[in-house]
This record gives C-alpha cells, structure tokens and sequence, in this order.
C-alpha cells in the first residue's frame, strides 16, 4: 500500500482494458510517476482502496463503457483524485468536473506536461487546505482574551466553548474528540437527551479541515419519513423546489440527531445514500454528488439495537467508525456549578439584568441534584431563579422546592425510595420529615418563626427538629422582628 508525501513519485492509476494501449501509455509515464495499470472497474476501485491515487487516467468510449461510471464514482469516493478521461471522439456523458478530457494520440511529451501539471494541481490543492487549517488554528490561539470578569459565550466553533472542570468526564470526551476531529471520517455521539452531542459535533466540526464550510443539523426525532427525505435532500418540482441540508452542507458537516427513531426504509434509504455517497431530491430523478461529513447523535444503544434486529447493521458500520459517549449532567456534578454560572451570566445579558453570580449553597443545592432533563432543565432552572432574584447574589432560597429536596445520599434517600422501601415507619417518615424541614427553611432563608408558622409548628419545637436531624443553615440565621 502506498501512501502520500511530497518528496516521493506521484501515483497515476491507468484503467483501459485494452492491454496494449495501457503497456503504450505506462511506457510514456513510468518516468515521470509510479504507474498502476488494471484493466476493469472492480480492479481499479480496488487499487484506490488500497493506495494513494493522485491522478487517474481512464479510458472512456464505446469499447470501454465502465469508464464514465468508474470517473463518476472515483468523484464521489475520492474527490481529490484529479481525474482525466482519455476519450474517443465520439466519447459521450463525460463528467463535467474533469480535470482534462484527451482525445486522439497526444505525443508522449504532451502527455507527460499534462500528468505533471495534473500531479502539481492535486498537491496545491492539499497543500491550501493544509495551511487554511493551520491558519485557522493559529488565528483562534493567537485571538485576544476575554477579561476575566466578562462572561463567555459558545458562539465559538471550538472546543472551549465546552464548559468543564478538569476532572470531569467530559474532559475525557473532549480529548477523545480532539483526536478525532482531524480525521475525515462518520461519527456516532451517544448520549441521552440534552446532554450536548450537538454542541460537541459543532466543535469537531470547528476543528476539522472542513470547518471553513457549513456546519448543519437536524434532529429526526418525530418527522415523517416525507419530510425527513425533504429536509435532508431538497424537493424539486413544478410548484416549489428546496435545497436540503446535505447540498447546502456540501464539503462541510452535518449533525443527523435521534437516528435510533429513523423508521426500516429511511434506514435503507439513508444507507445507500452513504454507499453511493449521493443525494437525489424528492420530485427528482437525477442524484447529486453528496461530499459532507455525517455526524451522528444517538440516546439509545445502537449496538444492542443492531443485535435486537430493530437497526440496520450496515447503516450502523457506516455512521460508527468512530464513537463517543457525551455523559449525563449526573455524572459530571464537578461541573454544574461551572455551567450554571455561565448560563446566568448569559441569560442575565440576555435580558439586562445585573448579577454577580450564585452563593455557595445555591450551587451546593443545585450541584447534589441529578438533573434527569440534563442542560436545558439546568438552563430553565437557573432563569427562573435570575427572574425572581432581588439580589445581584443568588441564594438558596430561589432554588425550586423538588431541587432543596431532592440532595441523594444514604442518609436523605429520595422520595420514591422511602416509599418503596422497606424498615420501620418511624424511620421512613422521619426521612421525608427532613426533607421537608430543610426545604422549607432554606427557601425561608432560615427564617424560623416564618418557618414554624407555615409547618405549623412552635418555634421550640421546630428547634426541636433542627437538632435532631442536625440541619444547619448555610446562611446566617436571619434576624427576626421583635
């Protein structure tokens, strides 16, 4: 297998199956490039499998008639092959996008000029999209710095815009995704809902060598097959036409979210889509070259799908080359209080309300919860808390009643845990009892005359139960009016 590099012979693959012609020609370049010469379709896909071509040479007319389709899928396979067609004259349906067509018996010399100029061509083309890379990655490390004080936002396309502390593991997904980013290949990001894989997929996008193109996505979650086919590929007839996302993603990435809910025949339809790397719109009857980057997203387990027969296999080898897991917000506690400070620095400059952040407790409360809804719950939690806050410090007190509630931990099990469960009643009651108790009076910023008079108790019994269950406040005890 021969690979790329700039100080070793160009490659030229020769298809023509008329032996003699081929020999002819491989004498006439053997000096200028390492010839490869096969003399079928089959041979020549294969040797572009197994090799690095650089220019393809292949022979089209009415004694070849694998030519055309061969040029045809080499474009959409391998698009950086320059590709020339040596043609008869009366050669017909050659692509348009062609580097050359040669005609007739060019002298030897003329056809060494065009495969130098072909080879020269191939390797500017590489060397651009190199340095428009390395450009782009400089140009980020080199920008100006936030101040410190500034909030930031993920309007960016990289990685930083991917909040985590450095123990978290999302910091491992993040490493992961970095080395991934780099190689064009289709990626499955698995996860539940919310957990942001679209996020992440924008970032490797930001980090690839197409992230000068567009970045796109869709969630296919509740779309009829119709319009799944629409968005994706365009609608073309006599009323309307749209342009799908795959045209206008053409050569940059697209997100395709809640795969695991594409019916049986969009599962097919979108697996050889993938096979024949082309698109055909709905109303249309001729395909168009599909060049993009498919970035998968996926809350189940595809894997056991596969086995259970409810995913095609194949569509999953296609999109799987390489996977990543986004974690749940459960599992990435040492980064809550992180996110939720951003996303109230966002939302506040969203609506022009001054703040200075949240108080200790408040994130202690709001780092202990599972947060089953992942982002946007955390997200919508910590709007409500900036709508109703009076204070430029957010305290405890805005936190919702089931968060106050709802810290895990052996000692403090949850609700459905205590009534499921089993022991002695006295134990089980006392359990949600405490619950209540330190919801109630962190909400009433330790306010315990407020406190006792809601719960319905005296001040002397309420300290009673403080005591007893050792609830202490976070906060100074709140000076009551005589």
């Amino acid at each position: 297998m021969k690979d790329a590099g700039h100080d070793q012979r160009a490659t030229v693959l020769l298809v023509d199956p008329d032996g003699t012609r081929r020999e002819r020609l491989r004498g006439q370049l053997s000096r200028e490039a390492e010839c490869l010469s096969v003399g079928t379709g089959a041979e020549a896909l294969k040797e572009c499998q197994e090799n690095f071509i650089e220019v393809a040479m292949v022979a089209c007319g009415n004694d070849t008639p694998e030519g055309v389709p061969l040029l045809d899928q080499m474009a959409a396979h391998w698009p950086e092959t320059v590709r020339i067609a040596l043609a008869e004259e009366d050669a017909r349906d050659l692509p348009d996008d062609l580097y050359q067509i040669c005609r007739g018996d060019l002298p030897p010399e003329g056809m060494r000029r065009m495969l130098r100029n072909a080879v020269q061509l191939f390797r500017v083309r590489r060397e651009n999209d190199r340095m428009s890379f390395e450009m782009r990655f400089m140009s980020r490390k080199a920008g100006p710095a936030a101040p410190p004080e500034a909030p930031h936002h993920d309007e960016g396309l990289g990685f930083e815009a991917i909040l985590r502390a450095a123990t978290s593991p999302m910091a491992a997904t993040v490493a992961q995704a970095r080395h991934l980013a780099s190689f064009d290949v289709p990626l499955l990001l698995t996860g539940a809902p919310g957990t942001g894989k679209t996020a992440l997929a924008r970032a490797i996008h930001g980090a690839s060598l197409r992230a000068d193109r567009p970045f796109l996505a869709l969630d296919v979650t509740g779309l009829p097959e119709e319009a799944v086919r629409i968005e994706l590929c365009g609608l073309r007839n006599n009323g309307s036409s749209r342009i799908g996302l795959i045209p206008r993603a053409s050569r940059g990435t697209l997100y395709l979210g809640g795969i695991e809910h594409l019916s049986p025949s969009l599962q097919l339809w979108l697996s050889r889509m993938l096979a024949t790397s082309s698109c055909t719109p709905v109303g249309a009857t001729e395909p168009g070259r599909m060049d993009i980057r498919l970035i998968c997203g996926t809350g189940r387990d595809l894997r056991r799908a596969v086995a259970e027969g409810r995913f095609r296999a194949e569509l999953y080898h296609q999109v799987a080359v390489g996977t990543l897991d986004v974690p749940s917000l459960d599992a990435r506690r040492e980064d809550v209080a992180l996110l939720a400070q951003h996303m109230l620095f966002e939302v506040a400059a969203r609506h022009g309300k001054s703040v200075r952040g949240l108080n200790a407790e408040a994130m202690e409360f709001l780092a202990a919860y599972d947060w089953p809804g992942n982002l946007p719950e955390l997200r919508n939690e910590v709007t409500r808390m900036l709508i109703y806050a009076q204070d430029p410090v957010l305290g405890p007190d805005l936190v919702s009643r089931h968060i106050l509630q709802a810290r895990p931990g052996a000692a403090d099990p949850g609700e459905d845990a205590v009534l499921e469960g089993t022991g002695p009643l006295k134990d089980r009651v006392e359990a949600i009892e405490k619950r209540i108790l330190r919801e109630v009076l962190t909400r009433l910023k330790w306010n315990k005359s407020r406190a006792a008079q809601e719960l319905g108790l005296s001040r002397v019994g309420l300290r009673a139960k403080v005591d007893r269950y050792g609830l202490c406040p976070g906060v100074i005890e709140t000076v009551e009016e005589g």
